[in-house]
């Protein structure tokens, strides 16, 4: 497993620009596969437009105490990018201004960023609904600096959304790194003891699944299922949802799904899966996704191609929830990862 981002390896796949010429290429270009916009619109869907801003999603930076296999943002050690104090006192100034109901952190690891602890105390004052922080879990047992975050989560009743691969030690550790599975397991049992994800407690703590190889997950409700029922049993570990989220063809999931020869496999099978109703519920129409450094994007994963809202309005500093609001959702083939099956989100599956 590589110790290192593409983007420190000098991969050519750091490029945003060349991950895009192989999305644009291939079956795509000879129309052997329909292009997304082509099938949204022989689907009676036509352009994606934004609906009301429902969630504010923030990347705090690319910095992760980890190297996985599949991360669409190419975090690691190794990514400097940090969203500033500054820029994050223009996302709190947005958030005041909008009728958003969720905040949603990520990163990288979110709770990397220096300045992280100030945020969240700054942002829980403002009062929204749902407070997400996205966490690896490790993070959480990597330094003694950080073994504190399960109490200062609950103070701030912050919803903790944990990424863990697989239920067993093999798979997640191949996903994720030798260690990962037991450091997971501990940070579980590390925010149980402080009321989250038990039953009854408004602490909630739900985990995220996406797949170890080139295939769409299975049924989320099959696989929530079989998480409760083996971390319960094996460890004593409760949690209250699983989402599950479909591996995008982006940057070390897309270098994967080249060095294994699976790209047009991959891809032929993610477009057979379009679902309409998958697609009319796309994450991207609620939600507005922010980069460290301040530019607004359609969602997460357009951030990490480089494709920023179509509009004058670029940067979180002239926000301006009406022209941003009369916009054409910026669209690709890796949307097609959005929009398999029972679609992919965020939140998990949207249909």
């Amino acid at each position: 497993m590589a110790t290192k981002s593409l983007k420190a390896r000098n991969n050519t796949l750091a490029s945003t620009a060349y991950q895009l010429d192989i999305l644009n290429g291939g079956l795509f270009a000879d129309g052997e596969l329909p292009r997304f916009e082509q099938q949204l619109q022989d689907s009676g869907i036509g352009p994606l437009r934004p609906r009301e801003l429902e969630i504010l999603q923030l990347n705090l930076g690319y910095m992760c105490n980890q190297v996985c296999e599949h991360c669409h943002v190419d975090a690691g050690p190794d990514r400097k990018e940090i969203m500033t104090r500054e820029t994050m006192a223009q996302c709190l100034r947005v958030l005041r201004e909008t009728g958003a109901h969720t905040l949603d952190l990520t990163g990288g690891a979110p709770e990397m960023n220096p300045d992280f602890r100030w945020f969240v105390e700054e942002a829980s004052q403002i009062g929204v609904e749902d407070f997400i922080v996205r966490s690896n879990l490790t993070i959480l047992r990597a330094n003694k600096k950080f073994h504190d975050l399960p109490d200062f989560f609950a103070r701030h009743n912050i919803h903790v959304v944990s990424s863990l691969p697989h239920y067993t030690r093999g798979k997640t550790d191949k996903q994720r790194g030798s260690g990962v599975f037991d450091a997971s397991i501990q940070a579980l049992k590390d925010l149980n003891a402080v009321g989250y994800g038990m039953p009854g407690s408004p602490l909630r703590l739900d985990l995220v699944y996406n797949p170890a190889g080139a295939f769409l997950p299975a049924d989320q409700q099959a696989l929530e299922q079989d998480f409760k029922k083996v971390l319960e049993a094996d460890f004593g570990i409760r949690f209250h949802n699983l989402f599950t989220i479909t591996n995008l063809p982006i940057s070390r999931f897309l270098d994967y799904l080249i060095a294994s020869e699976n790209y047009e496999d991959y891809m032929t099978a993610l477009v057979d899966a379009f679902n309409p109703a998958a697609a009319r519920n796309v994450m991207c129409t609620n939600t507005l996704s922010v980069s460290w450094d301040g530019w607004l994007y359609d969602c997460d994963f357009n951030q990490m191609l480089g494709l920023k809202v179509d509009t004058p309005i670029t940067h979180i500093s002239e926000y301006r929830h009406e022209v941003l609001l009369d916009r054409n959702i910026v669209v690709n083939q890796h949307c097609y990862g959005c929009t398999a099956g029972a679609g992919s989100s965020c939140q998990g599956a949207v249909s």
